[in-house]
């Protein structure tokens, strides 16, 4: 396991599934950890601070150090003091994973206003916040003249990346995910600080509900969240100071590191098109249409298997 000791992680969204399981390793690799999580309702709604607390209790029970957190990461003050926190507590910050979400699936007929923009600012504004502040941080460290070599983990979506019906909302918050992570990795690069983001398929709250994802009774289960989190714990490390800007759809032991919008079908004149003409050009090219694969061909062509939706 790489060393992470005498680094500092603030993980969000952290008091179950995934998030959980990526603040356990990044303990268990020897990093002090804050446990961010409001400890809401899968919508979203109320405050619970025990699922962070639990989580802290294990750490520390396993012998390492951590801290509860329980702000609204979609809250722009909330996510600095998050990260205010972290420094005061621990000194340093090297590490933020940005975990924290919410669902509110319906068909886009349907969806509310509120259910698009709770899941846009939870998921979108709730890893923006928080990155914001740490980056200041790490920004002030590298015009001082320190080494920096910040992390900073995301969390997209098999939904994001290849799109599923239902999730209009929620798709849509993770392909900008995925779109924040190109941008920031390219940003950040000169302070130091890496920008990856993981697009996982794991059993949570989230998935439960939706899809068919029973435990085998024996043998490895390639849905279990810890799946997920020695990626995060592999691209903490020192060694990986040149690796950015990339997006793992991780399924199991299958880890793809994706290629969005790479170049396709081209249609090419030496001038402008002519309306009839390209409309031509595009009925010959694609003689049978075309249309999004969706998401479970996108997963299995990813190295996934397939789910079933309930």
């Amino acid at each position: 396991m790489p060393n992470l000791a005498g680094k500092v992680a603030i993980v969000t969204g952290a008091g179950r599934g995934i998030g959980r399981a990526h603040a356990l390793a990044l303990a268990g690799a020897g990093a002090k950890v804050v446990v961010n999580d409001l400890g809401a309702a899968l919508s979203g709604e109320g405050h619970d601070d025990s699922p962070a607390q639990q989580v802290v209790r294990e750490i520390e029970a396993a012998g390492g150090e951590a801290a509860a957190n329980g702000e609204n990461v979609a809250d722009f003050a909330g996510a600095e003091r998050l990260v205010a926190q972290g420094l005061e507590r621990f000194g340093r910050l090297d590490i933020l994973v940005n975990n924290a979400g919410i669902l509110r699936d319906r068909m886009l007929v349907n969806m509310t206003e509120d259910e698009w923009d709770a899941v846009i600012a939870v998921h979108l504004k709730g890893h923006f916040a928080p990155t914001r502040h740490a980056a200041a941080y790490w920004r002030e460290r590298s015009k001082a003249g320190d080494e920096v070599k910040g992390r900073v983990i995301n969390t997209s979506s098999p939904s994001g990346v290849f799109g599923n019906v239902g999730q209009s909302n929620y798709g849509a918050a993770k392909a900008g995910i995925a779109g924040f992570t190109l941008i920031v990795a390219q940003e950040l690069q000169r302070y130091g600080v890496t920008v990856n983001c993981l697009a996982p398929n794991a059993r949570t709250r989230m998935t439960e509900d939706t899809f068919d994802m029973g435990a085998p009774q024996e043998g490895f289960d390639p849905l279990d969240p810890s799946n997920m989190s020695p990626l995060v714990v592999a691209l903490c490390a020192n060694d990986a100071q040149r690796i950015t800007g990339q997006v793992f759809h991780v399924w199991g032991g299958a880890i793809n590191a994706l290629q969005g919008w790479s170049p396709g079908e081209l249609f090419a004149a030496d001038e402008k098109w002519d309306a009839d003409a390209l409309l031509h050009e595009l009925v010959d090219r694609f003689p049978d249409g075309v249309a999004p694969g969706g998401m479970i061909a996108g997963m299995q062509a990813a190295g996934g298997q397939s789910l079933r939706a309930q």
